[in-house]
């Protein structure tokens, strides 16, 4: 009788420090389930809402089409911006602004993250935010790696410069230019609520195709914003699948 009782008081023990440990962790931003880090897909949310964005890079020809049909739409958007497309546009990038649209980081020189140092993935980051700052007077917020090309060490490099790693759920594949129906049937075939849907900006049929996709989603109910106002900010996981969910405290 002795050793069950030693026993069980172990296991009880046991239990105590692992409600505790959990209770800890909980509310930090952490892939909870595989032990790998994952990027924020998309979010779970009881909202009817999805987030666009756009991936600039080369070219701006289209940047500004885009811009007036988001305008006409009243919808909002997050454009993620690589440092030499910064520096070759600024007046676009203060634009984007202005109109009220999310600016976020989409590294300096457009590498593959994964194969850089701790050190050259933070100056990748600091250097975009710097300059971004230095146009419209705040920082990015949210970063997608170029590529969708991740690892553990980026997606805490970012979170240690209290940046939040995003991909996307539904990819246009607009920069492939298969036409105009194409890019439409691939956004809305299987859009749902907390989906982040992946554009470029100097795609050559997302100007045409843009107001026929937003109009179906409104259609559809669906509320379009950015990727800042869709994700959670604070206490949150990523599961295996790259779905970010709220924590409840």
């Amino acid at each position: 009788m002795k050793k069950f009782l030693n026993i069980f008081s172990i296991v009880m023990l046991i239990s105590v420090i692992l409600i505790e440990i959990m209770s800890i962790n909980a509310y930090k931003p952490v892939f909870a389930y595989s032990g790998k880090e994952k990027p924020i897909y998309c979010v779970e949310t009881d909202e009817k809402k999805v987030a666009i964005s756009f991936d600039a890079a080369w070219g701006a020809d289209n940047t500004k089409s885009i811009l007036d049909i988001l305008d006409s739409y009243e919808v909002h958007a997050t454009f993620f911006l690589v440092g030499f497309w910064v520096d070759k546009y600024p007046e676009m990038v203060k634009e984007i602004d202005s109109r009220g649209y999310e600016i976020g980081n989409h590294s300096e020189n457009h590498p593959h993250m994964s194969e850089l140092s701790i050190k050259q993935m933070e100056n990748e980051i600091k250097s975009v935010n710097n300059k971004i700052y230095k146009l419209i007077g705040k920082e990015p917020t949210v970063f997608r790696a170029p590529y969708g090309d991740y690892s553990d060490t980026v997606i805490k490099t970012m979170r240690n410069l209290n940046m939040h790693t995003v991909q996307w759920s539904i990819d246009s594949l607009d920069w492939k230019e298969y036409g105009k129906q194409e890019l439409i049937n691939r956004v809305l075939k299987k859009v749902k609520s907390g989906d982040i849907i992946l554009f470029h900006n100097n795609a050559k049929y997302t100007p045409d195709a843009l107001p026929e996709i937003l109009k179906e989603l409104q259609n559809r109910g669906f509320a379009v914003c950015s990727v800042g106002e869709l994700i959670h900010h604070n206490d949150y996981i990523v599961d295996i699948q790259g779905v970010q969910h709220k924590v409840s405290q």
